[in-house]
């Protein structure tokens, strides 16, 4: 049986071959992002072959194909404690019995997505950029994953697609600079298939600026190659949105490939949610955002998590959020500190919170705190008649 030795979270390591270590797996299989994502966790054998599961992590994998789909990348599963149910690597990949409580609150589309869909795969909400949803398939799937309705092919819908009628939408609104790809993971197409669609936005003369959301770099570092990496590179200004939520995930494996990217131009930003049991906790996260800007990552946004159906065990209070920018904000480098924001439930977009550093402001002055809890007034300008 493979445990997890207790480290210190800032540590860069690899973590292979870990559960494979026994089954003569050549470095050039392990180091296949093909390979990888053959050789997925996708059923509750698999996982009783390395872990000792808890009675709700059983019976939430039994009932885990009519919601969401389980598939954990050999890479990622090395980082799990095989002992321990409450390891943070485990919580975000593993289903859980939890997951069919119902909650009054929670939706099946949190984000109002589909409203905001003018032709399908296409999400415009805001005014000057919109979301394309190229693929509704990832290497592994989070389990409180905001699109699990259309992501992985067994949620209550299909993700339609209509790429010509994008491309004419996306033509016709010249109003339109900022296309970010998600899904599913763009990374997963190959680089042909990515390439030809980078392109085919790069002609559409009114669109500025491209970015790709995406889990791959953490679930499958393996696909971060020189050639991948060329290509993207034929397409700037482009930028990549990864997800981490926590330490453990940036292994040495996803520091050289982001290092990769890096090199090749592309500037890297991190989107976390926040979840509990996994990053709620001020040190963790600390340790995380360090650790990102190690690797030339800028940490973005740290997320409320969605009100998505089945995820009120990894959900944490807004207090939560705030207290760690609280712990954060003075204490480390400015660089190191997302914005905390949650998602307005039904489509109201992304809303910024912030601990209150603004005690009083009137006319004539604004009395504000620091990080040290010490007030100061600064004067408001004397606007002078004439």
């Amino acid at each position: 049986m493979h445990d997890t030795p207790t480290l210190p979270e800032k540590e860069f390591r690899s973590f292979a071959p870990g559960f494979w270590s026994d089954k003569n797996i050549s470095p050039a299989d392990w180091n296949s992002a093909t390979w990888q994502l053959k050789n997925r966790i996708t059923t509750l054998r698999q996982l009783e072959e390395h872990l000792t599961l808890s009675e709700e992590e059983r019976a939430g994998v039994l009932l885990s194909g009519n919601k969401l789909a389980m598939a954990i990348t050999p890479h990622y599963f090395n980082l799990m404690d095989a002992a321990d149910p409450g390891c943070p690597i485990r919580r975000q990949v593993i289903p859980r019995i939890e997951e069919t409580w119902e909650d009054p609150d929670e939706m099946s589309d949190p984000c109002g997505e589909d409203s905001h869909m003018p032709v399908p795969g296409l999400v415009h909400r805001y005014p000057d950029r919109v979301l394309f949803l190229v693929t509704d398939r990832c290497a592994s799937y989070c389990r409180y994953c905001t699109r699990s309705r259309v992501v992985s092919g067994v949620g209550e819908q299909e993700l339609h697609i209509e790429f010509e009628a994008a491309f004419r939408y996306l033509e016709r609104h010249t109003e339109i600079r900022d296309v970010l790809l998600s899904g599913g993971d763009p990374l997963l197409f190959s680089d042909a298939k990515l390439g030809a669609l980078l392109t085919r936005l790069r002609a559409i003369k009114h669109i500025e600026f491209i970015r790709i959301g995406s889990r791959v770099p953490i679930f499958l570092p393996q696909r971060i190659t020189p050639e991948l990496c060329r290509m993207l590179q034929k397409h700037h200004p482009l930028w990549l949105s990864i997800h981490t939520n926590h330490p453990r995930e940036l292994t040495t494996e996803v520091r050289d490939g982001l290092a990769l990217l890096a090199n090749h131009g592309v500037p890297l930003g991190n989107q976390s949610v926040l979840l509990r049991g996994v990053n709620d906790k001020a040190d963790i996260m600390k340790s995380l955002v360090h650790k990102l800007l190690m690797c030339r990552v800028r940490p973005y946004y740290l997320y409320q998590c969605d009100l998505i159906q089945g995820s009120s065990h990894l959900r944490t209070s807004v207090a939560d959020g705030i207290d760690i920018i609280e712990q954060l904000r003075g204490h480390t480098t400015g660089y190191a500190i997302p914005q905390f924001v949650i998602d307005a439930p039904g489509g109201g977009g992304k809303v910024p919170l912030n601990p209150d550093y603004v005690l009083l402001r009137d006319e004539q002055r604004v009395l504000i705190r620091n990080y040290e809890g010490k007030t100061f007034e600064y004067p408001e300008p004397v606007l002078v008649r004439r």
